[in-house]
């Protein structure tokens, strides 16, 4: 537990207080970037280790960045289209060719087909669900990679609790904790959510709270889209279930940072503290985590580009954080899955929603950023990947998941859908898998969620079937699944 150095029980600002070793090692042994010994130790041997080493794409990832799309994007109103169909699966939207011969999108994605030689699309994507298609249990697989079988027939999971499976980023930090003075993990700009479920799959579960995301959700509902204008430096706060009580009373962490600056490093001066407790000092000292939330540092024209709504600002936050030493970045798109408006649950209304709200906001986002991390070379070393927690039925107007969905909507689809992977060596302007003339079923080269998610840390240098051990202190593997290794270069 991080504590500033003095008396228990006076302010912060007294900096006549002194401060002994074991006060500085407490700082030292902050849960907040996974600095313990033998988690490093851990996770270099496995790196050494691993039957997986040496193996395309191993290791190339020094970051993570997940663009979640929950709620479910259409496939056939996106990424893959379908010609030459019946009425009731044909989308609405006219096809339009793509920088990737023979690869054609839909109207919706016209800046995303000039940059898809960037990345690559897997168009089989695929799965069976475990209990009903509802999005709670399906973010939880991709999030954590195991799946539940606590569904209520409402279709709702139960809450999130210590006893939840780790999210894929927590596993990251844990294993492969960051080497920069930074907020190791950060989700942004609001919470997974369906219905009054919020947050299931986007914690640390059972390693605890010291490897929870920091959580960037800024005040406003899903429909305020200048939200993101109202972040400060200062609004950089430290969650008070990692951090002393007295430091989260402080309304502006930046001054208590500054004020106590004289009591640590006379503190420190004449210690011989090594790298690994320096490296969780310098997180409190460094200004990097809070100069990387100042996004009006940005060039207008930068911002315009990027979109001047959640999304785009947060996909232009997110490479702030990436370049300031971040290791996993989650945007979870910007409105709860099951509701109306932008959500990408299109059961009613698709046209007109994804035409006007939730198509454009993810054209331009998505594409300023692979645009904006290749141009930097930050692309090299940052693994991209973009999905929802399914697909939406080839047929519109019918049920597949227990929902009303109007002549104009699609219900949800897990056995075939469309995910966008790049950076960190994967293969540019190449399509993995391909489904059948409807967009039902993968034709070849199918990938589960679980692969997907195996590949993620196989990027990373971290071997899917590493070892954890739950709350009863029962051994689990990260993922039960192998890497897709065919989507490296």
């Amino acid at each position: 537990m991080f504590r500033i150095p003095g008396v228990p029980g006076k302010d912060l600002c007294d900096n006549h207080l002194g401060s002994s070793r074991r006060d500085i090692l407490r700082v030292g042994g902050a849960g907040i970037m996974g600095l313990t010994l033998n988690n490093i130790l851990r996770g270099q041997a496995m790196a050494n280790t691993s039957p997986n080493a040496g193996r395309a794409g191993w290791g190339k990832a020094k970051h993570v960045l997940m663009i979640y799309l929950q709620g479910g994007p259409s496939h056939l109103d996106l990424w893959d289209p379908k010609e030459n169909v019946p009425d009731k699966v044909r989308s609405a939207f006219k096809t339009i060719p793509t920088k990737v011969p023979g690869k054609h999108f839909t109207e919706i994605l016209p800046q995303l087909a000039k940059v898809n030689d960037k990345f690559t699309m897997i168009n089989s994507m695929s799965y069976t669900p475990n209990g009903l298609f509802n999005h709670t249990a399906a973010i939880y697989q991709i999030m954590t990679g195991y799946t539940t079988d606590k569904v209520s027939p409402s279709g709702q999971l139960e809450p999130p609790n210590a006893k939840d499976f780790p999210n894929f980023g927590s596993n990251i930090i844990r294993l492969k904790p960051p080497q920069e003075p930074m907020l190791p993990f950060v989700q942004l700009p609001r919470p997974l959510q369906e219905s009054n479920v919020v947050g299931k799959g986007g914690g640390a579960g059972f390693l605890g709270k010291a490897y929870d995301p920091y959580t960037l959700f800024p005040d406003g509902d899903d429909l305020d889209m200048g939200k993101m204008d109202r972040i400060k430096i200062d609004d950089l706060q430290l969650r008070p279930d990692l951090f002393s009580v007295r430091l989260e009373r402080r309304a502006k962490l930046r001054d208590a940072i500054n004020d106590q600056m004289p009591v640590i490093e006379a503190a420190t001066k004449d210690m011989s503290l090594d790298s690994y407790y320096n490296q969780a000092l310098n997180l409190i000292s460094s200004g990097r985590a809070r100069d990387a939330f100042a996004l009006d540092r940005e060039p207008a024209k930068l911002r315009d580009r990027y979109g001047r709504n959640t999304f785009g600002q947060s996909c232009l936050l997110a490479r702030r954080l990436l370049e300031a030493g971040t290791r996993v970045v989650e945007v979870i798109w910007p409105k709860v899955a099951n509701s109306d408006n932008h959500s990408w649950d299109h059961h009613v209304g698709l046209t007109e929603r994804m035409k006007g709200k939730s198509g454009p906001m993810l054209d331009q986002g998505l594409s300023a950023l692979f645009e904006d991390l290749d141009a930097s070379g930050l692309l090299d070393e940052t693994l991209v990947v973009a999905l929802g927690e399914f697909g939406r039925s080839p047929e519109k107007g019918v049920s597949t998941s227990g929902n009303g969905n109007s002549a104009d909507g699609r219900d949800h689809w897990p056995y075939c859908y469309t995910a966008v992977i790049g950076g960190a060596g994967i293969k540019r302007g190449y399509v993995h898998g391909k489904s059948d003339k409807t967009g039902s079923a993968p034709t070849e080269d199918a990938v589960h969620p679980m692969e997907l998610l195996a590949t993620i840390y196989h990027s990373v240098g971290i071997d899917p079937e590493t070892i954890v051990y739950n709350h009863l202190n029962q051994p689990r593997e990260l993922v039960k699944a192998k890497p897709v290794t065919k989507l490296f270069a």
